[in-house]
């Protein structure tokens, strides 16, 4: 009985399937890898220095938004830091070990979550700035901002413990089996960064609970708020007939666009991932999505390169300061390549620069509306 059980199992037609090879992903991949990601890190890494720079020596945080365009730029430089390590893991099969795998997949979860919730509490001030100018000096305070920055960073952080927990460094079944090949070959392991479960049930929960606290919390939430903030600061711009205000009201309306088309198109992918994730998918269907997901990533990835431009350096007073660093620097290479000709001129330059910049009038907002 048994024995004709296991001859009629042995009859039985199976087709052993292979995992996907992603062919075209991982060519899109790569070229991402080497070029893309490398020109956002080297943008990325100007631009946010520039900002911070420009609030460590050339202009206090005075206002709410000062104290928020320094976290956003704090955020989007431990990001694009973090990236070439990334990228560099990525293509030698993550051969900085388990630590970094963590830390740096964390890291990029914690900066996601701070940096989205910090520009819509960036969209909140403005709102309470234009809209509710009669209250805004009561709410707009240093105190609050630096509790509210705190919060922001402790919330990202507990959103990303989820990441650091799961996130591990190891050896994919299939690449352990190939290491030793058929004809005595063998080759160096491959290990990967990836989500690591030893059971089912948690696996599950865990894969579709962190993408959709992503797109709740880092895209839809930041996205609500803005939309509602930004939509009642174009009304009150509108009734304005100063210049200045109608030149404030283009610089909304471009934060607001250039927020939706660089995250808009990840989290829909990301959506249409999540609610597929458990499916069964031809390879050519799934390497079509893993090439959108690394498209539409590499897209929002874009976006912190483009803070500095549109919260920073929009406005008169962040443009003259960095004319100012450009001046400061110029004059500070100078002095190095003649020094005996340039070294007065240059500390003149250079205590009448801070003493302009120290003595500039503020009123309370980085934003030129």
């Amino acid at each position: 009985m048994d024995l004709c059980f296991m001859y009629n199992l042995t009859d039985l037609d199976y087709d052993i399937v292979e995992p996907c090879s992603f062919q075209n992903n991982n060519q899109v991949e790569r070229f991402v890898w080497l070029y893309i990601h490398s020109f956002i890190a080297i943008l990325g890494f100007v631009g946010n220095s520039l900002v911070i720079v420009t609030y460590a020596f050339y202009k206090r945080t005075k206002s709410m938004t000062d104290v928020y365009l320094l976290n956003v730029a704090v955020a989007d430089l431990l990001f694009v830091a973090a990236l070439p390590l990334i990228v560099y893991n990525e293509l030698t099969s993550w051969s900085m070990g388990p630590v970094a795998c963590k830390v740096l997949r964390g890291c990029y979860s914690v900066n996601l979550y701070s940096d989205l919730l910090l520009l819509a509490c960036i969209s909140a001030d403005r709102y309470v700035a234009i809209v509710q100018a009669r209250r805004s000096f009561r709410l707009r305070s240093l105190p609050y901002s630096r509790v509210i920055c705190v919060i922001v960073w402790t919330f990202a952080i507990l959103l990303s413990v989820p990441t650091f927990y799961f996130y591990s460094w190891y050896e994919p079944l299939h690449a352990r089996d190939d290491v030793h090949q058929w004809n005595g070959t063998s080759r160096s392991p491959q290990y990967v960064c990836e989500f690591r479960f030893y059971n089912d049930t948690v696996a599950w929960i865990t894969k579709v609970t962190v993408p959709s606290t992503q797109l709740a919390v880092g895209f839809f939430l930041p996205l609500l708020v803005m939309t509602f903030c930004y939509t009642a600061v174009i009304v009150t711009l509108q009734r304005a007939r100063n210049f200045q205000r109608h030149k404030a009201l283009r610089v909304v309306l471009a934060v607001v666009v250039v927020f939706v088309l660089c995250h808009l198109p990840y989290n829909i992918t990301l959506l249409y991932h999540t609610v597929n994730m458990f499916e069964q998918q031809e390879c050519e269907a799934s390497d079509a999505l893993q090439v959108g997901k690394t498209v539409t990533q590499t897209l929002a990835y874009l976006h912190c390169c483009l803070d500095p431009v549109l919260y920073a350096f929009v406005g008169v007073k962040f443009r003259n300061h960095f004319r100012r660093i450009v001046q400061d620097l110029w004059c500070l290479g100078k002095r190095y390549i003649s020094p005996r000709r340039f070294s007065r001129v240059t500390s003149e330059v250079y205590v009448s620069t801070r003493r302009s910049v120290d003595c500039s009038s503020e009123n309370g907002s980085s934003f030129t509306m």
